[in-house]
């Protein structure tokens, strides 16, 4: 594994662009073959924070939500590896997220809603769980877009 472990832990992000700073310092830390698993309920912050990690890494964007096309590769700018974005979240298994055939090697990937889904992927990889402390789980669209804190916990897998 690779620069990450210095982010292991517990920290609150108080507005979204917290949350894509706290994302460019993870970027650039990352190196290709390093997979990173983001976990948390719907308006967290994890496109945001993959905003955050394409920039620190210098890939190309813009990047979205690839909840209907699965995944989107995002080629570097500067020499690095490329970001491979994946949303897990309308998968049905982890052999589904394995017939994606992604670049595990040579890019460093990012996967929403991946917990459970990439064990047998790599041997290690970096799980960020999001949370979005005092919603509720129905949480209305003004809720979920407020400026609201959000708590990021950082561990390494398995």
């Amino acid at each position: 594994m690779s620069g990450p472990d210095a982010l292991v832990g517990r920290r609150t992000l108080d507005a979204p662009a917290d949350m894509e700073a706290f994302g460019r310092e993870l970027g650039a830390r990352l190196r290709a073959g390093d997979l990173v698993v983001l976990t948390g309920p719907l308006g967290a912050g994890k496109t945001t924070l993959t905003r955050g990690i394409a920039a620190g890494l210098g890939v190309r964007g813009p990047v979205q939500s690839p909840t209907f096309v699965i995944a989107r590769t995002h080629p570097s700018l500067v020499g690095g590896p490329a970001l491979i974005h994946v949303d897990a979240y309308r998968l049905g298994s982890a052999a589904e997220l394995d017939d994606l055939d992604l670049d595990l090697d040579h890019a460093v990937v990012i996967v929403e809603w991946g917990r459970g889904m990439v064990d047998g992927l790599r041997d290690e990889w970096w799980e960020v769980e999001l949370d979005r402390p005092g919603a509720t789980p129905s949480a209305d669209e003004a809720e979920l877009d407020a400026d609201a804190p959000r708590v990021a916990t950082v561990t390494r897998r398995p």
